[in-house]
C-alpha cells in the first residue's frame, strides 16, 4: 500500500510543477511559444506510446520490476530535463512521459490482483494520491525555484521522490523475479487486461468510476491499453467500433476533453502572468483548478449513472466550462479563482462523464474494453495537438484572446459529443 501511494504522487508531479515555470524554461532557451509547449506535447505523446509496450514488459519482467523500473526512468528523465542543451529537455520529457505511461497501465491491474476485494476503495485511494501530487506540484514550484535557485532546482527535486519511491519497491521487484511474491495475475494478456479494465470502469457508475478523479480518469482507462495488441487479434467479435456512430462520439468527446485539459497543464499559468499576475499567485490559481476537479469527477457521474438518459449534466458541464473559459477571456485576472473553480470542477465532470460513458454505453466487458481503448488511443492524439496548436495561435497573434476563443470552439463541440453520448443508446 505504501508503494502504491507513492507511486500515485509521482504519476502527475513531474507534469503539473511545469506549467508556473514555462516562462523561465522558454526564456532561458530563447523558445518560442509553439517550441515551448512541446515540454507538454512531448510526455502526452510518449504515455500514448509507452503504454503499447507496458502489457509486454509486464509479462516479461512482473508487474512489480516494471514499477520499479519505471520510477527510475522517471527519476532519469526529470534530471534529463534540467541538463543545460535544450536536446536534453525534449529528451527527458519522453522518458517522463514513457514512465508515468507504465505507472498509468500497470497500476489498475496491480490494485485489482492485490486488494480484489476492496479494488474500488484502493482506486479511491491511488487517484486522490495521484491528484495531491499534481496540486501540491503546482503549488510548490514557484517556491521551489526561489528557494533552490531557478527552475532548474525546482523541477530537479521531483526526481528524489522518484527515487524514494523506486527504493520502496526495490524489494518488491527483487522478490517478484525470484519467485518469492505471488505470480502476476495476466494483467497483460487479453484476460488480465478485461480484469484491469472491469475495475476500473464496470464497477461503474456507484462506485470505481465515482473514485476516479478529474486528473485520473485519463489514468483510470489506461488499463485498458493492454487490450490493445489483443484488439487486433479479436477484430472479428464483437461489435465493428470504427463504424459505430456512438463509439466516435464517446472517443471524440473523451479526445476533445483531453485536449482542453492539456492546453490548461500547459498555459493556465502562463495566461494568467502575462495579464500582470505574480507567478506564485498563478501556481497556487492553477494548483486550486487542479485540486477542485476531485468534487467534479465524483459528483457528476455518481448522478449521471442513476439516470437513463445523461444529456441533462452534459449540458451542465459543458455550461460550467464555457462560463469559465468565458470569464479567462474577458477578466483573466480579476475572477481568476472563480474561473478556475468552474472549469476545474466541469473538467472533472467532463472527464468522469467520458469515462462512465464507456460503461454505460457498452452491452459487455469486452465491448467496454475494446471501446476505452479505442476512447485512449485516439484521445491522447487530440490531446497532444492542443498545447502546439495554441502555442502557435498565441505566437502568431501576440495575444491570447484567440487562442482562449478557441477553447470556446471546443466547448461547442464538447456539446455536441455529449448530446449524442447521452442518449440512453448501446453500441
Amino acid at each position: 500500500m505504501l508503494g502504491i501511494v507513492l507511486a500515485s504522487l509521482n504519476m502527475r508531479a513531474a507534469l503539473a510543477g511545469v506549467s508556473p515555470l514555462m516562462s523561465e524554461i522558454s526564456g532561458h532557451f530563447h523558445l518560442s511559444a509553439a517550441t515551448s509547449s512541446l515540454v507538454t506535447t512531448i510526455p502526452l505523446v510518449f504515455m500514448g506510446l509507452g503504454s503499447i509496450v507496458a502489457p509486454r514488459l509486464a509479462r516479461r519482467f512482473g508487474t512489480e520490476a516494471v514499477l520499479c523500473g519505471a520510477l527510475l526512468l522517471l527519476c532519469g528523465g526529470i534530471l534529463l530535463r534540467v541538463a543545460p542543451p535544450v536536446v536534453a529537455l525534449f529528451a527527458g520529457c519522453a522518458l517522463v512521459g514513457t514512465a508515468i505511461a507504465l505507472l498509468n497501465v500497470l497500476m489498475p491491474g496491480l490494485v485489482k490482483r492485490d486488494f480484489p476485494d476492496r479494488a474500488a476503495s484502493m482506486t479511491a485511494l491511488y487517484s486522490t494520491t495521484l491528484i495531491l501530487g499534481a496540486t501540491g506540484s503546482a503549488a510548490l514550484s514557484v517556491p521551489l525555484e526561489n528557494a533552490l535557485g531557478g527552475w532548474r532546482g525546482s523541477l530537479a527535486s521531483w526526481a528524489l521522490l522518484a527515487a524514494v519511491a523506486a527504493l520502496v519497491w526495490l524489494p518488491q521487484a527483487v522478490l517478484t523475479r525470484r519467485g518469492a511474491a505471488r505470480p502476476d495475475a495476466p494483467a497483460g494478456s487479453s484476460a488480465g487486461s478485461s480484469a484491469a479494465s472491469a475495475a476500473a470502469t464496470a464497477a461503474g457508475s456507484a462506485s470505481a468510476v465515482n473514485a476516479v478523479n478529474a486528473v485520473n480518469a485519463v489514468n483510470a482507462v489506461n488499463a485498458v491499453n493492454a487490450v490493445n495488441a489483443v484488439n487486433a487479434v479479436n477484430a472479428g467479435e464483437g461489435p465493428r467500433l470504427t463504424r459505430s456512430p456512438l463509439a466516435w462520439q464517446v472517443t471524440l468527446m473523451m479526445g476533445t476533453q483531453s485536449l482542453i485539459a492539456y492546453v490548461c497543464i500547459a498555459w493556465m499559468p502562463t495566461i494568467f502572468t502575462d495579464h500582470g499576475m505574480s507567478k506564485g499567485g498563478a501556481g497556487l490559481v492553477y494548483a486550486f483548478y487542479t485540486l477542485v476537479q476531485m468534487a467534479g469527477s465524483f459528483f457528476v457521474p455518481l448522478l449521471a449513472g442513476r439516470m437513463r438518459d445523461q444529456r441533462v449534466p452534459v449540458v451542465a458541464v459543458v455550461a460550467l466550462m464555457a462560463a469559465g473559459v468565458t470569464g479567462l477571456l474577458i477578466a483573466p485576472v480579476a475572477g481568476a479563482w472563480v474561473w478556475a473553480t468552474l472549469m476545474g470542477v466541469a473538467q472533472g465532470g467532463l472527464l468522469g462523464l467520458a469515462l462512465t460513458f464507456m460503461v454505460l454505453r457498452t452491452r459487455d466487458a469486452h465491448t467496454a474494453s475494446r471501446l476505452s481503448g479505442m476512447a485512449q488511443t485516439w484521445g491522447y492524439l487530440l490531446a497532444s495537438v492542443g498545447p502546439f496548436a495554441i502555442g502557435w495561435v498565441y505566437g502568431a497573434t501576440d495575444s491570447w484572446t484567440l487562442p482562449v476563443s478557441l477553447l470556446l470552439v471546443a466547448c461547442a463541440a464538447l456539446l455536441f459529443l455529449g448530446l449524442g453520448a447521452g442518449r440512453d443508446r448501446k453500441i
